[in-house]
């Protein structure tokens, strides 16, 4: 074996044989076109110097990687996070996050939920009555500021008003609307719901065969009733031309009608959300009338004790007064 060492180095190694050459190279020549490159059959074992070169030539042409390779160590939230490179600003435009919040077991929400009843409990059976007006008092105001801001979710954005000129009506003709009305028995009901697309809609249907029409107003505020023969005007484009004392406004479509495509308009509630809207404005009204209620007990009784803490001073500072002249009587026979 050690014979046979020398021999294997003194061998020359391989030269590549060159690939067969087409018979189409003169004329690619000819023609100003790059030969094919020869193709080597057999290519020697690279060893390990050609490994080495191969691996500096990789290292030199391989692209340049900026930035640091420091291994940073992050506690957020507390768990231990490793990150290689530069740690750059968080996504929330460089501000840390809050921490997330901790789940709580069914348990403990429920022991949680003993404990605010069993405090409001005890407010709620006090022997002081301010503590028991107080508690009412901050409960209805909390209900008060809910129902408020459930309310402006059902307030629909108006839409740009295009220009409407109304037409303009002599008495005789006002007056004969007027009789035509109260004769026929079409009419629109506006009821809890109050104004909504579907009472619009119903207006352009009547108007469709009647000229005039009539809008009963059941249940109905005093005053309410001039709130929607104005807000039914801007909806419908139509003309007022008399509103009854049984809130009823009768409406006149005009000579120039055309009955729109569209005859719901956009900028208002469906008939599900105006019911919600009602629901919300009666509870609204009735914490109000109690939140006043409670403001004028807690008047009351802060009225109550200070009149009688009053009438208390008085009294000790009368019986204060009887016992100094009862001494200085006995002050006088004494010296007598």
């Amino acid at each position: 074996m050690a014979s046979l060492v020398p021999r294997l180095l003194g061998r020359r190694t391989l030269q590549p044989a060159v690939a067969l050459r087409s018979p189409r190279d003169p004329w690619m020549r000819f023609h100003g076109a790059n030969p094919p490159r020869p193709c080597p059959l057999f290519r020697p074992s690279p060893g390990v110097d050609g490994c080495a070169r191969a691996a500096r030539r990789w290292w030199f042409l391989s692209p340049v990687r900026h930035g640091s390779t420091a291994v940073t160590l992050n506690t957020d939230g507390g768990f231990a996070r490793f990150s290689v490179g530069d740690p750059g600003p968080n996504q929330n435009g460089g501000q840390n996050q809050p921490p997330a919040k901790k789940k709580m077991s069914k348990k403990s929400k429920v022991n949680q939920l003993k404990w605010y009843r069993l405090k409001a409990k005890k407010k709620m059976k006090s022997p002081n009555p301010e503590v028991r007006i107080r508690y009412k008092l901050g409960k209805a105001k909390r209900k008060e500021e809910w129902l408020i801001e459930k309310l402006r979710k059902y307030e629909a954005p108006r839409a740009p008003e295009l220009v409407h000129d109304p037409e303009i009506l002599t008495e005789e003709e006002k007056f004969y609307l007027k009789r035509t009305g109260e004769k026929k028995k079409n009419y629109v009901p506006v009821g809890r719901r109050g104004v909504f697309g579907g009472v619009v809609l119903n207006m352009h249907l009547h108007w469709k065969k009647h000229e005039t029409m009539q809008v009963v107003c059941k249940p109905c505020r005093p005053g309410q009733v001039y709130e929607y023969a104005e807000e039914l005007a801007r909806l419908s484009k139509g003309t007022v031309i008399d509103i009854k004392p049984n809130n009823t406004i009768i409406f006149y479509r005009g000579k120039n009608y055309v009955q729109p495509k569209v005859m719901s308009p956009p900028d208002t509630l469906s008939k599900q959300k105006a019911l919600e809207k009602y629901r919300y404005e009666q509870s609204l009204e009735h914490t109000s009338k109690f939140v006043e209620q409670l403001e004028q007990e807690l008047e009351d009784y802060q009225k109550h004790v200070a009149l009688f803490k009053k009438r208390e001073g008085a009294i000790s500072e009368q019986i204060s007064n009887e016992d100094s002249a009862v001494d200085d009587l006995t002050t006088n026979s004494d010296t007598d």
